[in-house]
């Protein structure tokens, strides 16, 4: 009977614990998202992703080498991400979140790929695949995605989607172990939630996320520049692309481009308030 009690009692143990932790992490690690003000938790140190996205970010451009400086197209991505960025670090700056960026140093790339795709990783590294060109058309059109892939960047959505992944598949109590060892399992995850290689968009962002994106993603490129209601002209672009057939991977685990159509409609007179013509 004492062996039954003690098993019960290393059974009650073994689940209250990891619940007990994971409910420190998350009363430890709530942030809120800029302009937006949603709550979320995000407990993955950004030094460390920083660190875990700039390895994998060389890991994937030696692959996939990455189109020379003197193609227009790389030229027209960093115009268009050097000024986002630096609008968007001048609007966290001034409004005391600096440190939401402190880790990130900026980098946009483009690689030759067909597929019609864009990511970003934590601590600003961007990359555009070419076959996203002919929807996106002008500089607007960059805009409109690369302020979209800056939005997750800044709004740490990949943090949050990794820390609720590391907590569903590595427990609480093996967390610590996880990111201080950086393990092939947290390697693995990391690469899914931020999109990149073969684990393509197998996490994805969460609905909520993409919609956050969007319209901080409008209300960026405003802050830059560029005409929000260029978002409603890219996604009207992004849905004939598609003529019938199978989603662009840009779209395949997103909402669809109607919703993203008339959420964007709506939301332009918000955006606008924060435009400034350059």
């Amino acid at each position: 009977m004492n062996k039954v009690f003690e098993f019960m009692k290393n059974q009650r143990i073994q689940f209250i614990l990891p619940f007990f932790l994971s409910v420190v992490l998350f009363l430890s690690s709530c942030g809120t998202v800029p302009l937006t003000g949603r709550r979320q938790m995000a407990f993955v140190p950004e030094g460390m992703l920083a660190n875990m996205a700039l390895t994998n970010y060389q890991d994937f451009m030696s692959q996939n080498p990455p189109l020379p400086a003197s193609d227009q197209r790389v030229q027209a991505v960093r115009r268009v991400g050097n000024r986002i960025s630096q609008a968007v670090n001048q609007y966290l700056t001034d409004n005391g979140e600096a440190n939401r960026v402190r880790d990130f140093q900026w980098e946009f790339n483009v690689v030759q790929d067909e597929s019609i795709n864009a990511w970003a990783m934590p601590g600003g590294k961007i990359m555009f695949y070419t076959g996203i060109f002919p929807v996106t058309q002008n500089d607007e059109g960059i805009a409109v995605v690369m302020a979209h892939e800056i939005a997750h960047a800044v709004a740490r959505h990949g943090n949050e989607r990794m820390s609720q992944q590391l907590l569903l598949t590595l427990g609480a109590v093996s967390l610590d172990v996880a990111m201080r060892e950086n393990s092939e399992a947290t390697r693995n995850i990391f690469l899914a939630t931020y999109g990149v290689g073969g684990q393509l968009g197998s996490l994805a962002y969460s609905r909520k996320h993409e919609y956050e994106a969007d319209q901080l993603g409008m209300i960026f490129m405003a802050m830059a520049g560029y005409s929000p209601a260029a978002t409603v002209t890219f996604w009207e672009r992004m849905q004939a692309s598609s003529s019938g057939a199978e989603p662009p991977q840009f779209l395949s685990t997103h909402p669809s481009s109607t919703a993203r159509i008339r959420a964007a409609r709506e939301f332009v007179p918000e955006a606008n308030k924060y435009f400034k013509p350059q």
